[in-house]
């Protein structure tokens, strides 16, 4: 027999919560307004029965306590009984206006200042009115002008004074939220941005040795039977690329693995390969029958760390793009100088056809790293075939003034 389920109490409203503090507050407000219902001048009697202060009292108590919800009602209240006790002739000290003060406070509060401002005016005027002509005879008419304005400007401010600090805080807060996830947008772009440099690296590090490797190894298999001298040259040349690509390499995913910014970790490993390098990494295509000139107009002007390794890594890029798909015998990296441009164009003889669907998707992911790299420099690469044949791939770079050794990574 399945057992019953067991009766629980229904949980209260969430805005239930507040109504058990408020009538606390009432509670001990009416004790203060009791013994309030029978202050008089000294000297003088209490021309009213006392009874009707308690039972105006105990209704402005009362509506406190829903204070939080409907303050401007408890307000009106609160407003009337105060009204109506001075017109019976009770002194309006501040234990019979404390309902209504604290009606105001709770009021200004909630709302704006000009709704709070605008309560508390009116609530001032009517009640001088009415102590003026129906208050006690004895009453100083400094006390009965004075009085009730100062207890009820007193919670008015303290309320808007309340209200402002507390949407200061809100605005700090949420300041402080957005400044947060900022922060957090701005670390996921630089992760994703590192992460793109380092497939770009790895990318052209991979692809120009492993091009170069292959070739010479065709090449050594070639020539091992008829030509051993030229087949032992070509192995030193396989040993040297193999050699160079493992540096490289080590190179880049240290990058991985160092601690703190990217710039420093780019300085801390071996050097970063520039234009001045070039005339090497023409030489390293001789092996993979590739003839590569090289070309210099202009006076050479400073470069940054970042814009020298992408003329480098575009130019290996680009000749790499040559050895693989053109079937190129030459090609030409042309270097010009110009103003504050720094024009880069390889070309090449060959028919820049890809030979197949897959050399044909590395060559576009190739293309795609290149442009990315200019960008990143504040350059541009268009690449296209020649009107009389062959390819060509021309990059504008930006030449600043300063250090050349700046880290700057492409």
């Amino acid at each position: 027999m399945p057992s019953m389920p067991s009766m629980t109490a229904r949980p209260p409203r969430p805005h239930m919560a507040p109504r058990v503090p408020d009538a606390a507050v009432a509670v001990a407000l009416f004790a203060c307004s009791f013994p309030g219902s029978v202050i008089t001048f000294p000297g003088q009697d209490l021309d009213v029965p006392w009874w009707p202060g308690v039972v105006l009292a105990a209704v402005s108590c009362a509506a406190l306590v829903r204070r939080r919800d409907r303050p401007r009602g408890t307000v009106a209240v609160t407003f009337v009984c105060a009204v109506a006790a001075s017109a019976l002739g009770y002194l309006l000290t501040v234990l019979l206006l404390a309902p209504l003060m604290v009606a105001l406070y709770s009021l200004a509060v909630a709302t704006d200042r000009r709704t709070a401002n605008t309560f508390a005016l009116t609530c001032i005027a009517v009640l001088v009115g009415t102590g003026l002509f129906a208050g006690p005879v004895g009453e100083p008419l400094v006390l009965k002008l004075l009085g009730p304005t100062a207890w009820l400007l007193l919670p008015t401010s303290l309320g808007t004074v309340t209200r402002l600090r507390a949407a200061y805080l809100d605005a700090v807060q949420a300041r402080a939220e957005d400044a947060e996830r900022t922060r957090e947008e701005e670390a996921r772009r630089r992760v994703a941005e590192e992460r793109m440099r380092i497939a770009r690296d790895l990318h052209d590090v991979v692809a120009h040795h492993l091009v170069l490797a292959g070739l010479q190894a065709g090449a050594v298999a070639r020539h091992l039977p008829a030509r051993p001298e030229e087949a032992a040259r070509l192995t030193a040349d396989l040993t040297g690329t193999t050699a160079s690509a493992l540096r490289e390499l080590k190179a880049t995913v240290g990058l991985l693995r160092q601690a703190g910014d990217a710039e420093q970790s780019a300085t801390g490993t071996s050097p970063t390969p520039g234009i001045d390098q070039l005339p090497l990494l023409a030489a390293s295509f001789k092996g993979a029958g590739l003839d590569v000139t090289l070309r210099t107009e202009g006076e050479p002007g400073p470069l940054t760390a970042g814009a020298d390794l992408t003329a480098y890594r575009i130019v290996q890029e680009a000749l790499t793009n040559v050895t693989k798909h053109a079937g190129a015998r030459t090609a030409e990296v042309r270097i010009v100088y110009t103003g504050d441009r720094l024009a880069v164009t390889v070309t090449d003889d060959g028919s820049a056809r890809p030979k197949s669907p897959s050399a044909a998707g590395s060559a576009g992911y190739g293309l795609m790293g290149m442009r990315e790299r200019a960008r990143s420099a504040g350059g541009r690469v268009r690449a296209g075939h020649r009107p009389g044949g062959g390819y060509e791939v021309v990059t504008e770079l930006p030449l600043h003034t300063g250090q050349k050794n700046e880290s700057h990574p492409a």
